[in-house]
């Protein structure tokens, strides 16, 4: 991260500016849920959720991203009430422990205003709407944006193509947040891998995100597969959520080299030498 002022196309963030194309950001995945699909319960309490975070910062993590709600297929919806009573202890505390960004992933925009308050710099709305107020908190707070393409919701397989899909998603959200006085710099687009599509289809979003990149040359795109079901779709027998490591590498690996700037992950110090590696490797193809 940097100060503001470059002319390098950035992702910027409250404080924060993240040039795109220098290197891949990894972005650490704190769950203080009881039923996230593959760490649920386990930093609940907020010694063991600090405890983690500041892990995934040795680590080497450049985002730490705090999720109160699980969205697992199947999950059941908390209210906002609920979300914000788990989310802030964690994001108060954090803010006086780390420097790094900190994003909050929340449905609901009363919980991103409050969360943006208390020192997050990124809203991650995995509602995927683009009338629900969520535009206008970041616009208004100066928070970045992550825009997710959610479909029908995590629980629904979809059934169009999802390219296509996800294509139309962007192209309405760029609009959306231009009409709310969002600046593109401050928007991060997701394909919402796992929501409301197919294992085809979740496939295909990686291995074509440069049809999807094309469009919007100059702004984020995030990525996050980690321990997810395409994951183990792809193997026989199917791994267990926590034995998908090593997929999840491959998949992240191959949308960071097809335009991906930003890799959601539960795997901090894995995903950091994997992208590493593969940036090294896309900047010796460019200087062949």
């Amino acid at each position: 991260m940097e100060e503001w002022g470059s002319e390098m196309a950035s992702f910027f963030a409250g404080k924060y500016r993240f040039p795109l194309g220098e290197r891949t950001y990894i972005m650490g995945i704190l769950n203080v849920t009881p039923d996230s699909f593959s760490d649920g319960g386990r930093y609940l309490e907020l010694d063991a959720a600090l405890r983690h975070a500041q892990e995934m910062e040795r680590e080497g993590a450049d985002i730490l991203d705090i999720g109160a709600q699980s969205t697992r297929p199947g999950h059941t919806p908390v209210t906002a009430e609920e979300e914000w009573a788990r989310l802030e202890p964690v994001l108060c505390a954090l803010r006086e422990r780390t420097a790094l960004p900190l994003s909050v992933d929340t449905y609901y925009p009363s919980v991103a205003a409050a969360a943006v308050k208390a020192g997050a710099a990124i809203i991650n709305d995995v509602s995927g709407s683009l009338e629900n107020g969520m535009l206008r908190v970041a616009a208004e707070s100066g928070a970045g944006l992550v825009m997710l393409h959610a479909g029908a919701g995590a629980d629904d397989a979809g059934t169009e193509d999802a390219v296509e899909a996800v294509r139309r998603y962007f192209r309405q959200a760029m609009a959306a947040a231009s009409a709310a006085g969002l600046p593109g710099q401050r928007v991060c687009l997701d394909p919402g891998i796992g929501f409301g599509k197919d294992r085809r289809g979740d496939l295909a979003l990686a291995a074509r995100l440069p049809e999807l990149a094309a469009d919007y040359p100059g702004t984020a795109l995030l990525v996050g597969a980690s321990r997810k079901r395409v994951i183990a779709a792809c193997c026989s027998p199917e791994p267990a959520a926590t034995e998908r490591l090593a997929g999840t590498l491959a998949f992240h690996t191959i949308a960071q080299w097809n335009g991906a700037h930003i890799l959601r992950v539960h795997d901090v110090a894995q995903a950091v030498q994997a992208s590493r590696v593969a940036d090294a490797l896309r900047l010796a193809a460019k200087n062949k």
